[in-house]
């Protein structure tokens, strides 16, 4: 292999943003690596332009915690054609992003602060910032608006409740009871248990709990973005904020007491809740987040679950464009 030789980029910094896991490296066209000042020092995190629109600049906010911004390619179908610029955007911690190994920087508030130095680093402003988040995102995103929405022209909460303890209690009382009986004992066993290594924990799910509130669709036909955002997620960052459950946030996790409902009113511009009908979060909780906010529209997805913008697209994206162009 031949040396690097000037202006082209530094062999030893391109390997450094490339990994053997096919993923393409992060200094790809349209790509920023956006500084951001932590308490452990500063590190870099990726984000990706798509489009050009100086009236609607979408930021997306990925789920996990831990994730990444792959999950949301189907934007690549809907939001172009629409002429809505948007930016991808991997957290710290998360795949495109440095990874740094200081449980400390796991923290809701930390991560707000980031958010905003992602946001003045993109020249985002109140007259054309729209702040997009999707589960875990959506926490952040309300967040985000609770301390810095004078910078935000408009706010979309897909797949996420304003309770954590709420989300617990709709997948403990409504969700996990739909379970065939002897699955049902089977998985809260292996929970009590705490034994999530246990491989018969994922078979379970993946057979009769996520093809029908995470994805409505065979495991066997789930979309390349959607697998390798499973295959990249951190769990060095989730675990300690969600845990290991998947029928809420594990009792002891960062998030586990996590509750803005009484706060929904002071976030005063145009937002839209994004639910589904198969969701894991309580469609009806997100309809009542809507009439919260002073200027605030619900959609449901009717047949949707927690990823809709796959197994129920259409409808997803029609009514997110169709927000999105409205207050453009």
């Amino acid at each position: 292999m031949e040396e690097c030789q000037e202006p082209i980029i530094d062999c030893e910094e391109l390997a450094r943003y490339h990994d053997n896991t096919g993923r393409p490296d992060r200094l790809s066209g349209g790509v920023t690596m956006v500084p951001v000042k932590t308490p452990a020092g500063e590190f870099r995190v990726w984000t990706k332009r798509i489009g050009n629109n100086p009236r609607a600049r979408v930021l997306i906010l990925h789920g996990g915690p831990g994730a990444t911004h792959e999950l949301y390619e189907a934007f690549d179908s809907f939001l172009p054609a629409a002429g809505i610029e948007y930016h991808y955007y991997d957290q710290l911690g998360s795949a495109y992003s440095d990874q740094p190994d200081d449980a400390s920087l796991w923290d809701v508030d930390r991560f707000v602060d980031e958010v905003d130095q992602v946001r003045a680093a993109l020249g985002l402003n109140r007259d054309n910032f729209i702040l997009y988040g999707q589960s875990w995102g959506g926490i952040l995103a309300i967040e985000y608006a609770l301390r810095h929405q004078q910078h935000l022209k408009g706010l979309v909460i897909s797949n996420m409740m304003a309770s954590v303890p709420d989300y617990c209690a709709y997948a403990r009382d409504v969700l996990a009871p739909q379970l065939p009986p002897e699955v049902y004992r089977e998985v809260r066993a292996i929970e009590d248990a705490a034994d999530f290594a246990n491989p018969r924990y994922m078979e379970l799910l993946m057979e009769h709990y996520y093809p029908v509130h995470v994805l409505r669709m065979p495991p066997e036909q789930w979309p390349e973005p959607v697998l390798r955002t499973f295959a990249h997620l951190n769990e060095a960052v989730y675990v300690p904020m969600q845990g290991q459950s998947e029928f809420g946030v594990t009792a002891g996790a960062r998030l586990a007491h996590w509750d803005r409902k009484a706060d929904l009113h002071r976030i005063t511009v145009p937002t839209l809740t994004l639910g589904a009908t198969h969701d894991t979060m309580d469609p009806g909780h997100m309809e009542w987040m809507a009439r919260q906010f002073p200027n605030g529209t619900a959609h449901r997805c009717p047949n949707g679950s927690h990823l809709s913008l796959y197994d129920d697209q259409e409808d997803y994206f029609n009514a997110l464009t169709g927000f999105i162009r409205r207050i453009a």
